[in-house]
């Protein structure tokens, strides 16, 4: 067996409103904390793969200032197209949205964009082969469009 993505660690200017941005629109749940030099550092997770896969967040980080043209992101599958806007007009009313809901060929299928309070973006996709329903890849490696 090869490697296993676990977590992925973030420096973060404002831990509690990161950790707020990660619940409300992300539906991770804080899993662990333990105190850190004056401060705390934080583990989040979706409800059932908490030993799957955690957000590490420690305070520290200054904002990043990512251009409106620059797709580095964390993605997370939704169930709906009507998810994906719903998610689009919160983030509309909260003013980080960035990438307004749009299609592109599959496998990138329907998506927008969120800043978090620490400048990184995250996606919220309906229809890529990943996440929740995902159809196996084909023998060849390669996923089947639909």
């Amino acid at each position: 067996m090869g490697p296993t993505l676990t977590h992925i660690a973030l420096h973060v200017p404002d831990l509690d409103a990161c950790m707020a941005f990660y619940a409300d629109f992300c539906g991770l749940r804080l899993i662990h904390q333990r105190p850190a030099k004056g401060s705390r550092i934080v583990w989040m997770a979706e409800p059932g793969r908490e030993q799957a896969f955690v957000i590490v967040m420690m305070p520290g980080g200054t904002p990043r200032n990512l251009a409106a043209d620059d797709y580095s992101h964390f993605g997370f599958a939704l169930p709906s197209r009507d998810a994906v806007d719903e998610i689009a007009k919160r983030a509309q009313q909260a003013g980080c949205l960035i990438w307004s809901p749009r299609d592109d060929p599959f496998p990138v299928g329907y998506y927008c964009g969120v800043r978090d309070p620490a400048g990184n973006y995250v996606e919220f996709s309906f229809g890529q082969p990943l996440g929740p329903g995902a159809q196996p890849l084909e023998s060849d490696g390669e996923w089947s469009s639909p």
